[in-house]
């Protein structure tokens, strides 16, 4: 199962990586064309589509790795145990609302599925598919949280009970 969601996380980190290389390269390009009076509108739909994908994705990848913003003012003066049990109650909160923005994204991409761009026949529901499946990577990021510090306490509290 580890090695399955590593490879997971390895495609999420390539298809955020390589879909941010191409909104780059669709943006420029179409700068480059209005330049030269081309207009082509499927670039700009093709650009916000590849922004929602590599955004969501890299929100997954920046929690699962640690990088988001935190503010532990208040809890970095409780004891050890007490910052743990926030710690779990507050990622339990946010697993709660993950999977609420996964069911929920999932009746809206259901409902906009006739919806398509102006310029593709691509419906737009797989935009919001983007925040349905970075909202499921980061539930799973999240019970890996989880289970890391329910882990990391009990050993602790073992080696402390052993002294």
């Amino acid at each position: 199962m580890k090695k399955l969601y590593g490879i997971l996380c390895k495609a999420e980190i390539i298809v955020c990586g390589v879909g941010f290389i191409f909104l780059i390269l669709f943006v420029f390009m179409s700068a480059i064309l209005r330049f030269f009076r081309v207009s082509m509108s499927w670039n700009i739909d093709l650009a916000m589509l590849l922004l929602a994908w590599t955004a969501f994705l890299g929100a997954d990848i920046a929690w699962r790795s640690g990088q988001l913003i935190g503010i532990d003012l208040l809890t970095r003066y409780l004891p050890k145990k007490l910052q743990k049990t926030v710690s779990v109650l507050i990622y339990v909160i946010i697993f709660c609302t993950l999977v609420v923005i996964a069911v929920y994204g999932c009746r809206l991409a259901w409902t906009e599925r006739l919806r398509t761009y102006q310029s593709m026949p691509i419906p737009y529901s797989i935009v919001t598919l983007s925040l349905v499946v970075a909202s499921a990577s980061m539930a799973v990021s999240t019970i890996g949280k989880i289970k890391k510090i329910i882990i990391y306490f009990n050993e602790k509290s073992e080696k402390d009970a052993a002294r």
